[in-house]
């Protein structure tokens, strides 16, 4: 289970006992910390359950976040690892204490900052050994379908755009010419946290009210090794696969999938069926080398659209912030 903290960025700060105490922000930031923290818990929770041993291993989680200091201990002994001092950590450590056997329990703060990319259960205000004020506390239950780390990023509603106006009207006017039959490209690109995604969030209630297929392609800094992840996901929703589909029912959503822009399934669906990690048996063999089973299926991902769901008339690429692409 290491390897799940690792992949999020956390630092194993300390080993206590059976416990751990890791950091994320430290020793390098990022901007989802919260959710790179739940999202590394859940992964070591599976983990831990995927272990074989005599008897049933079990972990329990708790997650603050806020600030602290960090600093070297032991009288600058090298050998003692750097510890975190603040209110954080114990609040941590006391959530760890009322989660129950595979649970994760975390402060107001990181559910703030994770927002709704996660599903929860809200346990209320809890007493917590050494503070005289209630906490509110949540328990994580699993990642959300949320389509975009846009509409994921905060809870509650958005506010009014304001200062946009220009560039909303420029995409507006590229979105009534591709209409006409001139076919438009637009790359939206600038720093980070600008709002770039927020500006696509509005054009998007903007054609609401209009006939058009949208096609979401979205980067994540935690699959960079792997290619074709964007397509992937893509693929999975549009086949509106569910957390607990069996393989099986999985492989017969993809059918469906491609049922409505080929006459071929049979031939298409084992090399979509491999890109999505789903048991192939079900067809004849392939019967391709590695490389030219990887050929064909570029050949089918890159041949003209025929289910818009499926492949897209536009993909952004830009940055890992992802982008959307409409087609009339």
């Amino acid at each position: 289970f290491l390897e799940s903290i690792e992949r999020y960025e956390g630092h194993v700060a300390e080993y206590l006992g059976d416990g751990l105490v890791v950091y994320f922000g430290w020793p390098k930031a990022h901007e989802n910390d919260a959710g790179r923290a739940l999202k590394a818990s859940l992964e070591v929770i599976a983990a831990v359950k995927s272990v074989e041993a005599p008897e049933p291993l079990q972990v329990r989680i708790g997650i603050a976040t806020g600030p602290v200091v960090v600093g070297e201990t032991g009288a600058g002994d090298a050998s003692v690892p750097n510890a975190a001092v603040g209110t954080t950590p114990i609040v941590a450590a006391r959530l760890q204490s009322l989660a129950g056997p595979d649970e994760i329990v975390i402060a107001p703060t990181t559910h703030r900052l994770a927002g709704s990319a996660f599903d929860y259960d809200d346990l209320g205000e809890q007493y917590l050994k050494g503070f005289t004020e209630p906490f509110h506390t949540w328990r994580v239950v699993r990642e959300s379908a949320g389509e975009s780390r846009f509409d994921e990023r905060a809870i509650g509603g958005l506010t009014r755009l304001v200062g946009r106006d220009s560039e909303l009207t420029l995409l507006l006017e590229r979105w009534a010419m591709a209409k006409d039959g001139e076919g438009q490209v637009v790359l939206l690109s600038g720093e980070p946290g600008i709002g770039k995604s927020r500006i696509t969030q509005v054009l998007r209630e903007q054609l609401a009210v209009e006939s058009h297929t949208r096609l979401h392609y979205q980067c994540s800094p935690y699959y960079s090794n792997t290619a074709f992840y964007p397509i992937i996901e893509q693929l999975e929703r549009a086949a509106r696969f569910a957390r607990d589909d069996a393989p099986a029912s999985r492989l017969d959503k993809l059918e469906t999938l491609l049922a409505q822009g080929t006459e071929t399934v049979s031939e298409m669906a084992p090399l979509f069926a491999a890109l999505l990690s789903l048991p192939v048996d079900r067809y004849p063999p392939l019967n391709l080398s590695p490389q030219r089973q990887k050929e064909k299926t570029f050949e089918v991902l890159a041949a003209p659209p025929g289910a818009d769901d499926l492949r897209g008339c536009a993909l952004d690429r830009s940055d890992l912030t992802g982008g959307i692409g409409y087609a009339h």
